[in-house]
């Protein structure tokens, strides 16, 4: 689970650490401030945690309002699950309800390739381009269908990882 800050707006009040949205509501109930007035607004920072879910809190635009649903996606979504949120909200700019969001959603394609080139390689070899017979396999020119599929398809890194995506 990844550990978040709460720092407050308040600056006579000392920010908190926090690993989950019970715990921060639990906290920010009884924070005061050094004047023993209620803290009542943070900015929320990314502390510590895997990188996929580091680009997650970006893309998720993390405050203190949308966080119980970051929190949900960090616990019970797949890593492509969030790679495609990233890509679709952070990216792309598509919106989301943060109380009720489904990576399914989105209408992203992901290929886990390094290169245009190998997406093309990739493509050819699942019969994208149909049926290619063995005398003509040497003819084909990789770089100039992988130059064309930067028209359709962006290249990206979420995490460490390359990857190559179409969104629609």
């Amino acid at each position: 689970m990844p550990q978040l800050f709460a720092q407050p707006y308040d600056l006579d009040a000392i920010g908190f650490f926090f690993e989950s949205a019970e715990e921060f509501q639990t906290i920010s109930k009884r924070h005061l401030n050094a004047h023993f007035e209620p803290v009542e607004e943070y900015e929320i920072q990314f502390i510590d945690g895997d990188d996929i879910d580091a680009a997650l809190a970006k893309a998720w635009s993390l405050n203190q309002a949308n966080m119980a649903g970051y929190f949900t996606a960090c616990d019970e979504w797949e890593d492509y699950q969030k790679k495609i949120f990233i890509i679709a909200v952070g990216e792309v700019g598509f919106g989301f309800d943060p109380a009720n969001v489904h990576p399914e959603e989105f209408d992203v394609d992901l290929y886990h390739v390094e290169s245009m080139a190998e997406l093309a390689e990739q493509m050819i070899e699942e019969g994208m381009f149909g049926d290619i017979p063995e005398h003509l396999e040497r003819y084909i020119d990789i770089d100039a269908i992988a130059r064309d599929l930067h028209y359709d398809y962006t290249e990206t890194e979420i995490a460490g990882e390359t990857l190559i995506y179409r969104a629609a």
